[in-house]
């Protein structure tokens, strides 16, 4: 006797979708993103992986900026920010370079990362953080809010400027050429290539980074914002 074929399931038999959320999505998106990359985070890659449609999740995040600014957010929770020993210049120097690092572990998110807006809770920690080690070296708060902003910005290109070469085809020969470039001006119409040739891209990484927080730091603190003069806290 021939057997019969399998009637279709009812609507109501179907297994319940779990509820949509914020913090729903937007751990979605970070393992999306660590399966396939930061470029396949979509609203509509996202909403085929929830198994719903793009127009539900808007209801929760703006737009794909604002989805990778919050995938940002979660990943900055491995930063360090309690780093052992030293005084408060090297403690906010080893805050960013483990920012770096983290941004480092996910390049395409290094470059996002240069115009993501991050608003999160991790973000935030991160901010405070920075401006609190600020404080303690009695750089004064003016400063210390705008200075924020640079040490962020040096951090994050330093970081996009890496993952950029690393995955950049041609890149090193690129580099290659630039060095050669520079080494060969000639003196007599480019006198101070000439002069510095073998030194402007001289010195390990690690130790060009950390003068550049140095000399930002040092700036940052001794260098008056344009409303001081004008009797504005300092």
């Amino acid at each position: 006797m021939p057997t019969a074929p399998d009637s279709p399931r009812s609507r109501r038999e179907r297994p319940a979708k779990p509820a949509l959320t914020r913090a729903g999505i937007i751990a979605t998106a970070v393992r999306l993103m660590h399966a396939e990359g930061l470029r396949r985070v979509t609203m509509r890659r996202l909403a085929q992986e929830l198994d719903t449609g793009p127009a539900s999740l808007y209801v929760y995040v703006r737009d794909t900026a604002e989805l990778h600014a919050a995938v940002l957010d979660e990943l900055l929770d491995a930063v360090d920010l309690t780093p052992a020993g030293g005084d408060w210049r090297t403690r906010l120097e080893a805050v960013l370079t483990s920012y770096i690092r983290v941004l480092f572990q996910h390049p395409s998110l290094a470059q996002s990362a240069l115009v993501a807006r991050p608003s999160g809770e991790h973000y935030l920690r991160l901010a405070e953080t920075l401006l609190a080690l600020l404080d303690e070296g009695g750089v004064p708060p003016g400063r210390a809010a705008w200075g924020l902003d640079l040490l962020l910005q040096y951090a994050t290109a330093t970081a996009a400027e890496q993952a950029t070469r690393d995955r950049t085809a041609g890149a090193q020969e690129e580099w290659d050429a630039l060095g050669k470039a520079l080494q060969d001006a000639p003196p007599r119409t480019h006198p101070h290539l000439a002069a510095l040739g073998d030194d402007l891209l001289s010195g390990p990484p690690e130790a060009r980074l950390s003068w550049g927080f140095q000399l930002l730091i040092n700036g940052i603190q001794h260098t008056p914002r344009p409303t001081e003069s004008r009797g504005e806290t300092p």
